[in-house]
């Protein structure tokens, strides 16, 4: 058992991690007790491991703030890298949650200091990206300290305005963006369970002050319910689940929370980063109105927000761009079908035959060929199969209209306006799975089958033009973006 090392001695270990051990100890040149991290394997740590345990250390030697653990020495002993911290004598905030949840008011007066030490990382250059109830230390007189700082990132301080972040500012933005050039590549980061959604899916360039934000909501929504938001049976389920479903509400799970303060946990556990607070002094701030019965801003719900939500894309819009050139083709395919099809009428072309052999045979053909098309791009996503579903459901539909036709003895084409029905229908689908932005199709679609019915003559005409510039337009940008990554 270890006991001197350096200027310290009579170490006790009190706490380890997958990465360090925690001792307390006492260093003899100052005559203080401190908290001394080493590396769990020393000589044999990986790479990865120093690179972190010296960006723990690093990050915190730069901050000085009361409610942050501060780091008094950084040094190596034996090719054992070490730093000493304030002894904080007490408990994690998790033991302290691990007991009951807490009371909604003495919550919320234990996250303002925490919120308020994130806030002046943030200004500082540091962002955390692993906040939970362990990394919170509470002192015998309860006072909260943010500590481990292994898994944040320091941004240069030329690359990151000392002002606060705000929104549209040209300071906020170098800010913002300075965080996420910063942030290693492709790399899942964080604690499952109080991870953001841009952290789960591994996206450094969504990575930013929000996340830190996101995750103190998770804390908050910890100590008033005594779990994370999502439950689950594995690590690998927390992840989908912070990606793919929405939080339950606090109040759900103890019914004392106040709603005020419910709407300030769920504003901070939004999705989209834009949606939760600017940054963590504004959540500090909601707090504290909270604290003085006063309006809170989270409960001021913006159209704006409200349509930036129902409009942006999911974390499932990345695959859009093995679809852009295909969509370009298949928006060829369908203005050739729908001309030749209104050329048919024209031409007074009264057989269904003909109609059920260009719709059936010509248009499963050409889906036949995009699948193939798609298939050696790379491998096919389930979300890509869903959407092949839909539009395959959609492709059935269009040819049973000739049948449906045929048994209410209807003239060919009477039906055609429906054509543009399911493919609205199609893109309200997409909208909900992969981006807000396909219901401005879904409208379009909609509004062609009135068109189609006031104007049947040239009803084959306008779908075919109105769904080509459905599909090529996006299937445009979905390429640009493609090349701009290679």
């Amino acid at each position: 058992m270890l006991r001197e090392f350096a200027d310290y001695e009579d170490l006790v270990e009190i706490g380890r991690g997958g990465m360090g051990i925690v001792y307390r100890a006492h260093q003899r040149s100052l005559n203080r007790d401190v908290a001394l991290k080493m590396m769990v394997r020393g000589v044999f740590a990986s790479p990865d491991d120093l690179r972190r345990f010296q960006t723990e250390a690093e990050s915190a030697a730069k901050l000085t703030h009361p409610h942050i653990v501060p780091v008094f020495e950084v040094g190596e002993q034996s090719g054992l890298p070490y730093f000493s911290m304030q002894l904080v004598e007490g408990e994690t905030l998790a033991q302290r949650i691990s007991r009951r949840p807490l009371a909604p008011r003495e919550a919320a007066r234990l996250l303002i200091p925490v919120c308020r030490a994130i806030a002046y990382a943030h200004r500082n250059g540091i962002l955390h990206r692993d906040m939970k109830p362990s990394n919170i230390l509470l002192d015998q007189a309860g006072h909260p300290y943010v500590t481990d700082f292994g898994l944040a990132r320091i941004v240069r301080e030329n690359e990151l305005s000392l002002s606060p972040l705000s929104v549209g500012s040209s300071e906020g933005n170098r800010s913002i963006e300075a965080f996420r050039s910063m942030t290693r590549t492709g790399a899942i980061i964080g604690t499952p369970g109080y991870m953001a959604p841009e952290q789960a899916i591994g996206d450094p360039s969504q990575i930013g002050p929000a996340t830190d934000i996101y995750s103190l909501g998770a804390v908050l929504f910890a100590m008033l319910t005594g779990r994370s938001p999502f439950q689950c049976a594995s690590p690998a389920d927390a992840v989908i689940m912070a990606l793919e479903h929405e939080p339950p509400p606090p109040r759900l799970l103890n019914p004392a929370i106040d709603v005020d303060l419910e709407m300030i946990v769920l504003k901070a556990l939004q999705k989209p980063a834009d949606l939760r607070y600017v940054t963590a002094d504004d959540f500090a701030d909601d707090l504290q109105a909270f604290l003085s019965n006063e309006p809170v801003a989270a409960r001021s719900s913006r159209l704006a927000d409200v349509l930036s939500r129902a409009f942006r894309p999911t974390h499932h819009a990345g695959i859009l761009r093995n679809w852009g050139v295909l969509w370009m083709w298949h928006s060829l395919v369908l203005l050739v079908l729908c001309l030749t099809t209104n050329y048919m009428q024209y031409r007074e072309v009264t057989s269904r035959l003909p109609y059920v052999a260009l719709w059936t045979i010509g248009l499963g053909a050409w889906g036949l060929a995009f699948w193939s098309m798609r298939h050696r791009a790379g491998p096919v996503t389930f979300v890509e199969r869903q959407i092949a579903h839909l539009w395959a459901a959609s492709m059935a539909s269009s040819t049973m209209l000739f049948l449906i036709e045929r048994l209410l003895d209807l003239k060919v084409l009477t039906l055609s306006p429906v054509l543009a029905l399911f493919a609205a229908s199609v893109f309200v689908g997409k909208a909900g799975v992969l981006s807000g932005e396909f219901y401005i199709q879904a409208i379009v679609m909609f509004a062609c089958s009135v068109l189609m019915a006031l104007f049947p003559g040239i009803g084959l005409t306008i779908f075919g033009i109105a769904s080509a510039l459905t599909f090529f337009i996006p299937g445009w940008k979905f390429h640009r973006e493609l090349m701009s990554r290679k």
